[in-house]
């Protein structure tokens, strides 16, 4: 699902520093399904201390700069995963109850996998091999567990993937979820692994060379197999990320493809978006190998009054908030 913590609330066009925002080196992971996610044990307060003895406040880091720049295969990977290590706890907080432990929510609309069907008919599920990319806590994971599909939960975030372990602790659901941590572009398991992949947002919005990530998801599909994602509609690039009427007015070429950054001082990227036209979005997916069988444009429902981030029911009555991608490798 889209990060809103921090880029969905600055307008893109002109970049600007932030109140706050906020992923080193990817380490691609053995092909293992269950690597070894060492839980987080926070520090108890130690209680009252003597004055004397409190140290110095420790300043604020600096907010990063907001840019528009280039930026490659591998420093947009190690901005993504830090940027998601240090706002995991931030993003679950806020977004956890509309995600759900173990429902399948497409994009922000509200869109759900039990009445879309996307990924086929939802007794069609039982048995079947599911990666999901960018998977997060691994809600959607969960909900195909308990249809009887065979998930794999994967994600490049490590604190991600200990809030995987934290719902999985106390779900009551029977089916357990093989996590992953792991690079989409380099994906580590063997060809023909799965017989359906899908992506709620994750991976493909923040990645320098979407084909790869593609080509790897044909690799490990079998034949026939079925690969559905989630982005931002790329209309949104030209509009600010503002939920109210002045995210309503064109600011920006919707061609302009210079990745949005936030660096830090040094100028070390620590958030990376990558933006890609609707065009450019099926030629990626016919360059993967993989064959376009729908393009879904999800429409703002009645029920839904909350706001995240840049999506509302003003802008999304208007014009489309996301993109979702039906691919099938033959």
């Amino acid at each position: 699902m889209p990060d809103t913590t921090h880029r969905h609330q600055t307008p893109r066009p002109v970049p600007q520093r932030r109140s706050r925002a906020a992923p080193g080196g990817v380490r691609r992971k053995s092909t293992t399904r269950e690597p070894i996610i060492q839980e987080f044990q926070p520090t108890e307060p130690a209680g009252p201390a003597d004055p004397a003895e409190v140290p110095p406040e420790v300043p604020e880091a600096p907010e990063p700069e907001a840019t528009r720049r280039a930026a490659d295969v591998t420093e947009s990977s190690r901005a993504s995963r830090g940027w998601w290590d240090r706002n995991a706890d931030d993003y679950q907080r806020e977004h956890g109850t509309f995600l759900g432990d173990d429902r399948f929510v497409w994009c922000p609309e509200g869109l759900d996998e039990v009445e879309a069907e996307l990924l086929g008919p939802v007794e069609s599920l039982k048995g079947l091999d599911v990666l999901e990319i960018g998977a997060g806590a691994a809600q959607c994971s969960r909900w195909l567990a308990a249809q009887g599909a065979r998930p794999v939960a994967l994600d490049l975030s490590h604190r991600q993937l200990q809030h995987a372990r934290r719902i999985a602790a106390d779900y009551t659901g029977s089916a357990s979820v093989p996590l992953v941590q792991a690079d989409a572009g380099t994906l580590p398991f063997a060809d023909g692994s799965f017989d359906l992949a899908c992506s709620a947002y994750g991976a493909l919005p923040f990645v320098a060379d979407p084909v790869r990530v593609l080509r790897e998801v044909r690799r490990v599909l079998r034949p026939g197999g079925r690969f559905v994602f989630s982005v931002t509609h790329p209309i949104r690039w030209a509009f600010p990320d503002e939920p109210g009427p002045e995210g309503l007015s064109v600011s920006a070429s919707y061609f302009d493809r210079t990745p949005y950054v936030e660096q830090d001082e040094q100028g070390r990227a620590v958030y990376v978006e990558h933006h890609r036209t609707v065009g450019d979005r099926v030629r990626d997916v016919v360059g993967a190998g993989l064959r376009l069988v729908d393009l879904v444009e999800p429409e703002w429902p009645e029920w839904n009054t909350q706001e995240w981030g840049g999506w509302s029911p003003l802008r999304g009555s208007l014009i489309p908030g996301t993109a979702i991608f039906v691919c099938e490798r033959d």
